[in-house]
């Protein structure tokens, strides 16, 4: 039945994009037929398990090397066509209409608001090209008024731009004239056409009209912007979302706003949770053997294996997160693991310590963690059931395989008939490669700053990231009536993980298609592997007596 009710949310969905596409016109529609793409395999996978027709794994991969070659396939026609599309707008003409003022366009945009820059922070003092207003003086004074009224800073909350310095009066100095006139120079028809110039903080914000590539347009504009003011700001490419859709517009704000490093004491509280993660796999893997350690420390050996195995598989995703991080030169705080007496742990929550640059730099330390840590659990899984046999140390109902449909579609495979029997007997690899499918399952949740929201994040943006978000966090809500993890890992997120990544540099570059594949697949093993096998389904493929 829970097959059912996803297939026909999952046709829904296709039914509705295709709908919001036709807007678009054919790029619109190649980017539809990009998410069917991706979405048939798994479709074809799961309507055929309804009707009790098993794919053999060869079958599997066949169609999922299909479906990746076709999405890169379309990914490049759409470039091509927006490419084509773009070409025909003659940038010199349209330069040549605004400096006249033949073309209004531009300066009659949406003013903007405070809540239309993601977050909702202040931004005062708005210019036009002409330099008719004072935004130093009239931001200055607003920004008293505000901390005279309030007490406090403006509100940051769920804030997308890295965090501001303040004075030590508590209010946010704005940025200096001759700094705003400085940088304004560096904008030209052939990279940004500056239209209008906000105060942000102590930034500024610069409306206006994106001339080629948001990649090579962004390295020019910061080189220049390094001559002008040496490494004093730091600047930002990214949508702009007053408009529908959002039109780019770039963000320049002080090196000083970037996040600190972690201090001792932080460095301190992850040894601890270490020490406490180790302590909880230990008494996770007691209860696989069938006896607790609370009451029974003289077997402490017997829980050495499976716990080796559950923090390998976590040193080996942290690590996947620095190898990513250093190629990007991106700094990463510790690892706060996550401790359960159930699974041994959740997993580790790591923070971001410097501005990342750009979205592909976001997709690869996201990914690498659950890319290294996932494929070693795998390993560990098929080596597992490859070495299990009669008499093997571990004995499980065949309901341990209905918990997954990822691990109870291997095991069929793997293990035939044995899962027939009220009792299997399996390595215990198994259940190291489980575990660490599960952990890595669950930090691949599209939500927040974990592993999945960054690659969400990432591939799709921070509009989609706030969508999936919810969703998920509402998914998790329901389990809670199933399985009380569920409600342990929802009111971690809700407390430390709700809120978006800090913006990248040049956050208007998307990953490549390979990129947004491999995220793809990772979000749908991260859905085979927490989807629970139906019984009537198990059944069918003979997961049971």
């Amino acid at each position: 039945m829970i097959t059912v009710v996803l297939l026909i949310t999952a046709l829904c969905i296709l039914a509705g994009g295709l709908y919001r596409s036709s807007s678009y016109g054919r790029v619109g529609f190649l980017s539809w037929l990009q998410s069917l793409v991706v979405a048939l395999p798994w479709l074809l996978y799961f309507g055929l398990s309804i009707l009790g027709i098993e794919l053999s794994l060869v079958a599997i991969l066949a169609l999922l090397l299909a479906s990746t070659g076709t999405y890169i396939w379309l990914g490049r026609e759409m470039r091509e066509l927006s490419g084509g599309q773009q070409g025909k707008i003659k940038s010199g003409d349209r330069a040549s209409k605004i400096a006249s003022g033949s073309d209004t366009s531009a300066a009659n945009a949406k003013d903007f608001h405070p809540r239309n820059v993601e977050a909702g922070a202040p931004t005062h003092g708005k210019s036009t090209m002409d330099g008719s207003s004072d935004p130093v003086v009239q931001s200055a004074k607003e920004l008293r008024e505000n901390d005279r009224g309030t007490g406090q800073d403006p509100d940051t909350h769920d804030q997308p731009l890295p965090q501001n310095v303040t004075s030590k009066q508590g209010g946010f100095i704005p940025m200096p004239e001759e700094d705003l006139q400085a940088i304004k120079t560096i904008f030209g028809i052939d990279t940004f056409f500056s239209t209008e110039q906000t105060l942000y903080y102590n930034g500024a914000i610069f409306k206006g009209n994106l001339r080629g590539d948001a990649s090579t347009v962004y390295s020019r504009l910061s080189k220049l912007l390094a001559e002008q003011m040496g490494t004093k700001y730091r600047l930002f490419m990214m949508d702009d979302p007053s408009f529908n859709p959002p039109k780019p517009m770039v963000v320049v704000l002080p090196s000083a706003n970037e996040p600190t490093p972690s201090t001792r004491w932080q460095w301190l509280v992850a040894g601890f949770l270490f020490l406490v993660t180790v302590s909880t796999c230990m008494m996770a893997a007691s209860i696989f053997q069938g006896f607790s350690l609370f009451e029974n420390w003289s077997r402490w050996q017997d829980t050495v294996f499976l716990t080796t195995g559950i923090i390998l598989v976590l040193s080996i995703h942290e690590i996947g997160h620095r190898v990513a991080a250093n190629q990007h030169d991106v700094r990463l705080g510790p690892p706060f693991l996550l401790p359960t007496l159930q699974i041994g742990s959740f997993g580790g929550l790591t923070r971001i310590e410097s501005v990342v640059p750009n979205r592909t730099a976001l997709f690869d330390i996201g990914f690498s963690g659950p890319a290294l840590g996932g494929g070693l659990s795998l390993t560990f899984l098929i080596l597992g059931l490859i070495l299990s046999h009669e008499g093997s140390l571990f004995q499980l109902s065949p309901d341990f395989f209905r918990s997954s449909i990822l691990v109870g579609t291997l095991a069929r495979i793997m293990l035939g008939n044995q899962l027939q029997y009220s009792l299997v007997d399996i390595n215990p690899f198994v259940i190291v490669g489980w575990l660490g499918l599960l952990i890595t399952a669950i930090n691949l949740m599209p939500v927040g700053q974990l592993d999945g929201g960054r690659i969400v994040h990432a591939i799709y943006g921070r509009k989609i990231l706030r969508r999936t978000s919810i969703i998920t966090l509402l998914v998790l809500a329901i389990a809670t009536f199933v399985n009380p993890l569920a409600l342990y890992w929802m009111v971690v997120i809700l407390l430390l993980q709700r809120q978006l990544d800090q913006p990248q540099l040049n956050e208007l570059t998307e990953p490549d298609d390979t990129r947004a594949v491999l995220g793809l697949v990772a979000l749908f093993l991260m859905v085979a592997t927490l989807l629970p096998l139906s019984p009537e389904l198990a059944a069918r493929i003979g997961i049971g007596g």
